[in-house]
């Protein structure tokens, strides 16, 4: 009897040890670690925009010292430093490619425009470029249809856009500039953001 009474409480016991643990689980705060960042790659190869090319695209868009270029893909860096060391234009360059915005603000340095232009590496189309008053491309055509949309609801009316080779689809340039270089055929396409977008 003595024994079924001791049994009876140990099995309390037991049961009762059993339900606080589980208890003190449940109200522990549960732990997670985040997510890890996905590392975006590079939508467009590298292709260094020809000297003769940037000098055609500043004289479109009429790039002057008032003005903020936003270089969207910005690669070396070399039209936002153009600009700078040409006509005192502030710029921004952004890239996703790490390796080439440390490119950019090396050839910033050595073109001594640091005080005018930066570089950011980041997602073009997550990118803030409201600020701008000229936008230079260097895309793929893909690229640059699924990026007009932003370009339209984002810039200020009268802002210019410049693409280096590809155009915008059914948004048509105001002036479509060939070139013919040692490199080959190159065309300049430029635009106006009208007002109220299309």
């Amino acid at each position: 009897m003595m024994q079924s009474s001791r049994a009876k409480i140990l099995a309390s016991l037991l049961l009762l040890s059993i339900f606080t643990a589980c208890t003190v689980a449940a109200q522990a705060p549960t732990t997670t670690a985040p997510a890890p960042a996905v590392k975006k790659e590079p939508e467009v190869p590298f292709v260094p925009t020809n000297e003769a090319v940037v000098d055609e695209m500043l004289k479109v868009a009429k790039v002057g010292k008032n003005d903020v270029l936003y270089d969207l893909g910005s690669g070396d860096g070399r039209i936002p430093i153009t600009a700078a060391k040409r006509f005192g234009t502030r710029g921004v360059g952004i890239d996703i490619d790490p390796e080439r915005i440390k490119d950019a603000n090396a050839n910033a340095v050595k073109a001594g425009v640091t005080d005018k232009v930066r570089f950011i590496q980041g997602d073009l189309f997550e990118a803030d470029i409201r600020e701008a008053s000229v936008v230079t491309l260097y895309l793929l055509p893909e690229v640059n249809l699924r990026l007009r949309p932003k370009l339209l609801r984002e810039l200020k009316p009268g802002t210019r856009v410049v693409s280096h080779n590809y155009d915008m689809g059914d948004w048509k340039p105001e002036r479509t500039i060939k070139l013919n270089l040692q490199s080959g055929e190159h065309t300049v396409y430029f635009w106006t953001v009208p007002t109220g977008g299309r």
